[in-house]
């Protein structure tokens, strides 16, 4: 009978709480380490067990338990341990203790079933009698499952083990708790301190107790014994019994009884039905390394053989025998089949591993070199870890005894790495560049490949006129080579250009890629083609196509092997949702992205600028700055020039907001000019508007009329959403901000900027854009009213005269935006806006006189002051937002800490989030307004920010 630990104390805890009730033996069995201890030790502090007798018996420690040993009248717990250790007399004295158990009492005897004397009987034979008051239950430990291993290394090494990790400490362990605890004691105390990869757990070792029992297991067994388990330990995994006696070199029936022996001696076990190996694959490297050379290399070579035999056959494990075996040919011939086969079935990573490893070795013939480091290449531009490789490669490019043709290739995917996984863009052209030169006479197809990655808008560097020229001599290569599979990666790289300029005849490229996905080398270039598309897509503004693309581009990645191309359309997404509105966990999806690529940075690039954008909408300035700036991950030079420039609009529109103009200034003319060099001005909708309002509020209003001026001529009739729309509410900020001009008054002037900004947030309202929609639609309400104000002149507080219709539209509009960006979670921006509203009168029925008592509640003011505070603003960051004093800020603060009674700032925001205490992001402060709004318009922020 098998229970659970929870099931096999109860039977205990009930016989020992009734004096009357049936005594209970319960069998505990389990391997070394499995918790037989711990578990008797959890018997003893039974609460039932506070008044009862506890007799605790060792086994096999040379002395019997303590006091009489037979039958006892009071109740009585006996808790006897290790009883495969028992010999033949302190058996009998134990079956005489369990035969006479009284009523109340109870017996819980624990043992190894690997190690008992007669298989399946822990008390010898012959067959005991039991009476037949006496209830009789067995309870079989079982290892730990990988969630308890991942919680035990968790707490162990302070929550700094990842998934893979645990993974690989849950396989290697079997987790077997004893040996789980003792190996992560090994990492706990690891120099350097362990950071949770899987490759610090391998590198742990054999923790000492699990050696020192394998090895004296194995010890037992007579010499010619020993060599069975030794193959097991050369093999590594549980293998067929004919396997491991070919390898052990012992003969079928020398081996057969080795193996019997092995088995009863627990120094095998059978793991799987018909397999045998260690208990604890840990174990194997133990008894590996205690075998003498020359007999384990001569196992090594035995195994290559026989795994030789398999189907199919397992050439990475072939190659590693063949190493270990001193047979260097053999070994790398075994490697290039194992890439090779890798490669094939789509498993970039492994053969990456593989050759890497390989490649490094020191003295390796140069022809192998050349043979080997094209495969590493290949899988390594579809893969992701690429530090290492790039490392590789730039050494044998340098190699001069290489030919021409194969170190022009080498260079090729050195340079495409560099540009793409490494995030090293200029550098990797500069590799690019010459790898073409190289190619042209050799290997000239090869050569439409490097110019293709020449085109990519994306790469900072060259302009879009010198991208074309290069895509044209590309297409002329591909086409004259004949070479399906390049003529599809030119055609992804052509499609990618034509879209992500919105040229004509953009999307029928991107057409072409569809349906290539029978051969595998196209396949995994059409799905390079269509997951770039897809990101294209997104930042045009095409954001129903971007979905379709990203859902066949994903697909196509996961099937055709290319997890990088995975990786890049997870960024877009990213990108999309932040767009689209879809912003309830976004914060956290790219937080796990990024941690997810923490190895290598580059690729969560995006995640890391929508992470920063959040963080400005939502208040928390201290964070945004450092999402922005990628956390010194990446230069900001060396990121895709779209991101670049929508990094640089969101840190120009925070530099703003906080009242910087002369640096917001500054960085928009820098990222400018950076855009201009590129000449793609439809990756500039997230710059324009902000660039253009930091270069006018610094006073240089003829910059901004050129910045919107050229980003005119070069969008054009450009079929680009975003960058359109983008284009109306760049005119809306120079038309708001800019002085009027001949005998125009600034009433029409500002009447002219809020029907901008209408038209850009109904362009923004059709992709859709819901923040972006908000904003435009803020700041044409915001034009309309102080455009009233102006048109009432000075002194004329309007009495108590109706609100005038565009003044009741436009306050209108504001309550629908502070609706909106609430609903998305932009919490600075909903107060800004309702400090905006707070500037107008009533417009319905006035609340009756005097200001409403709040009591220990927070006020509407008190709530959304706090609100900010715990995003991180300062005082004067919070009074520009919403129009108030410092003094003021720290006064409604104050008060909102002694109301919920919050220590600090980082309290108050705990406890906002617990108590849930009315926002005034809800609804307008009851308040009595300022009498005008022309004053507030002119210190603050004309496009969103204060």
């Amino acid at each position: 009978m098998v229970q659970t630990r929870g099931s096999a104390l109860r039977p205990l805890a009930r016989a020992l709480t009734d004096e009357h009730a049936e005594p209970v033996l319960l069998f505990v069995e389990g391997a070394a380490g499995e918790g037989k201890s711990h578990l008797l030790q959890a018997l003893a502090d039974l609460p039932a067990t506070a008044h009862t007798a506890r007799v605790r018996w060792r086994c096999g420690a040379g002395t019997g338990p303590p006091g009489e040993d037979g039958p006892r009248r009071a109740p009585t717990l006996w808790l006897v341990d290790d009883v495969h250790r028992a010999g033949e007399d302190e058996l009998r004295r134990l079956r005489r203790v369990l035969g006479g158990l009284e009523p109340g009492s109870a017996a819980a005897v624990a043992y190894r079933p690997e190690e008992l004397p007669v298989p399946g009987l822990p008390l010898g034979g012959p067959p005991v009698t039991y009476p037949s008051r006496l209830t009789v239950l067995r309870h079989r430990l079982a290892p730990w499952d990988e969630e308890r291993v991942h919680r035990a290394a968790s707490e162990a090494l302070g929550g700094s083990c990842t998934a893979e990790a645990a993974r690989r400490l849950h396989e290697l362990t079997g987790g077997v708790p004893r040996v789980v605890v003792d190996l992560l004691a090994v990492l706990r105390e690891r120099q350097p301190p362990f950071t949770g990869t899987a490759a610090e757990v391998e590198a742990a070792g054999v923790p000492t107790r699990l050696a020192e029992l394998v090895l004296s297991r194995t010890h037992t067994l007579p010499p010619e014994h020993r060599p069975v388990v030794w193959a097991a330990a050369v093999l590594g995994a549980p293998a067929p019994r004919d396997e491991l006696i070919a390898v052990s070199g012992l003969g079928a029936a020398a081996g057969t009884g080795a193996l019997l022996r092995a088995l009863e001696a627990a120094a095998l076990a059978e793991p799987a039905e018909g397999r045998y190996g260690f208990a604890v694959p840990l174990a194997a490297p133990a008894v590996r390394a205690s075998v003498p050379g020359p007999v384990r290399q001569d196992l090594h070579a035995r195994a290559a053989a026989v795994l030789r035999g398999r189907q199919p056959v397992p050439w990475a494990d072939v190659a590693e025998h063949h190493r270990a075996a001193g047979e260097t040919r053999k070994w790398l011939g075994a490697v290039e089949k194992a890439a090779g086969a890798a490669a094939a079935a789509g498993r970039h990573q492994q053969a990456v591993t593989l050759l890497e490893r390989t490649l490094a070795t020191p003295g390796l013939p140069p022809r192998s070199r050349a043979r080997l480091a094209p495969l590493l290449a290949r899988s390594a531009v579809t893969g992701l870890r690429s530090d290492q490789t790039v490392d590789v490669l730039a050494q044998i490019v340098r190699d001069a005894s290489l030919p021409p043709a194969v170190r022009g290739e080498l260079r090729l995917d050195l340079g495409l790495m560099l540009a793409n996984q490494m995030g090293r863009g200029p550098e990797g052209r500069q590799v690019l560049e010459t790898a073409a030169a190289e190619l042209c006479e050799v290997r000239p197809v090869l050569a439409a490949r490097a110019m293709a990655a020449l085109s990519s808008t994306f790469v900072p560097g060259d302009h879009i006129e010198a991208a074309r020229e290069w895509m044209a001599k590309a297409v002329a290569l591909a086409d004259a080579g004949g070479d399906e599979a390049m003529r599809t990666a030119v055609l992804a790289n052509h499609a990618d250009l034509a879209l992500s300029c919105a040229d004509p005849g953009a999307w029928e490229l991107v057409r072409e890629l569809s349906g290539k996905d029978t051969d595998p080398a196209c396949a995994r270039q059409a799905a390079r083609g269509l997951c770039n598309a897809a990101n294209s897509a997104v930042w045009l503004g095409f954001h129903d196509r971007a979905e379709a693309l990203l859902a066949e581009g994903l697909d196509l990645a996961a099937r055709s092997g290319a997890p990088y191309q995975e990786h890049t359309a997870l960024g877009a997404r990213l990108l999309q949702e932040w767009w689209t509105g879809q912003w309830t966990g976004l914060a956290e999806r790219c937080e796990d992205f990024v941690a997810a690529t923490a190895d290598m940075p580059f690729l969560a690039s995006d995640a890391y600028v929508v992470r920063g954008m959040l963080a400005l909408a939502q208040g928390d300035w201290g964070e945004a700055g450092p999402w922005l700036s990628q956390r010194g991950t990446t230069r900001p030079e060396n990121l895709p020039v779209p991101l670049a420039a929508t990094a640089a609009g969101a840190a120009i529109r925070l530099a703003l907001a906080r009242q910087e103009v002369e640096a917001a200034a500054e960085r928009a003319r820098a990222a400018w000019t950076a855009l201009a060099e590129k000449g793609v001005w439809t990756w500039g909708p997230e710059l324009l508007p902000w660039a253009v309002e930091a270069v006018a509020r610094a006073g240089d209003t003829t910059a901004a009329h050129t910045m919107v001026r050229t980003f005119s001529e070069g969008v054009g009739r450009r079929d680009a959403p975003a960058a359109q729309a983008a284009l109306i509410w760049g005119r809306a900020v120079l038309t708001e901000t800019e002085a009027p001009a001949g005998e125009e008054r600034d009433r029409d002037r500002l009447l002219r900027a809020a029907r901008l900004y209408q038209e850009a947030a109904a362009a923004y309202e059709v992709m859709p854009h819901p923040y972006s929609r908000a904003l435009t639609a803020e700041g044409a309400a915001r034009c309309v009213l102080v455009a009233a104000e102006a048109d009432a002149g000075p002194g004329d507080e309007g009495g108590d005269t109706a609100a005038p219709p565009s003044i009741l539209s436009a306050v209108a509009e504001l309550e629908t935006c502070a609706r909106n960006f609430t609903e998305l979670g932009a919490v600075w921006d909903a107060a800004r806006v309702r400090a905006l509203l707070r500037t107008q009168r009533p417009v319905k029925k006035g609340r009756p006189p005097g200001r409403p008592s709040h009591a220990d509640e927070l006020s509407p003011r008190e709530a959304e002051v706090a609100q900010l505070a715990a995003t991180g603003l300062t005082n004067r960051e919070i009074a520009a937002t919403l129009h108030l004093s410092p003094r003021t800020v720290e006064q409604h603060i104050a008060r909102a800490m002694r109301k919920t009674g919050a220590l600090s700032r980082r309290d108050l925001a705990h406890r906002l989030s617990t108590t849930n205490p009315p926002s005034a992001l809800d609804g307008p402060d009851p308040g009595p307004p300022p009498a005008r709004t022309r004053q507030w318009a002119e210190d603050h922020a004309s496009c969103g920010p204060p």
